[in-house]
């Protein structure tokens, strides 16, 4: 009798095969080299979390509990903010930071890294960091650090 419903109403065990699936929020939490996180929201829908790890294989999982599976993954790279708005600059302490935008008192520091000897520091390079480097590229990144990490206070080496 049953399977005659089915027969005439395929509607009504499409519906029934779909009643097993459920949703979870899935967290994906990306942190990148510079130390800024960024996390992206989704809903999955999924016959078992199984289903749902394997998805994001490439993933560690780091909270699962009811509804809700958080992810995360180290990024080789920039956060996308360093790269659009971050700018090399020296704080007022002598201190090398990016700041958001160039390095002024109006914009935020995103991060610091290590005070400089401004004596040891040649005036171009320092005319430079009171301009501002852009931060354009990982490469860009590690080169500035390097760089400066030879003017660096002695106490900081």
């Amino acid at each position: 009798m049953i399977l005659a419903f089915c027969h005439f109403h395929p509607e009504a065990s499409f519906a029934n095969a779909n009643h097993h699936s459920s949703t979870v929020e899935v967290i994906l939490r990306r942190v990148y080299l510079d130390g800024e996180v960024s996390e992206e929201v989704k809903t999955e829908h999924h016959h078992s979390i199984a289903d749902v790890i394997a998805k994001y294989q490439d993933w560690q999982v780091v909270r699962q509990d009811g509804d809700e599976i958080v992810f995360q993954k180290q990024i080789d790279d920039l956060s996308p903010l360093l790269k659009t708005n971050g700018f090399f600059g020296i704080m007022e302490d002598g201190t090398l930071s990016i700041f958001n935008g160039k390095p002024d008192a109006d914009n935020e520091v995103i991060q610091s890294f290590f005070q400089i000897d401004i004596k040891k520091l040649e005036s171009y390079r320092h005319l430079q960091l009171k301009r501002g480097i852009p931060v354009k590229n990982k490469e860009n990144y590690l080169n500035v650090i390097n760089t400066f990490k030879a003017y660096s206070a002695d106490e900081f080496k």
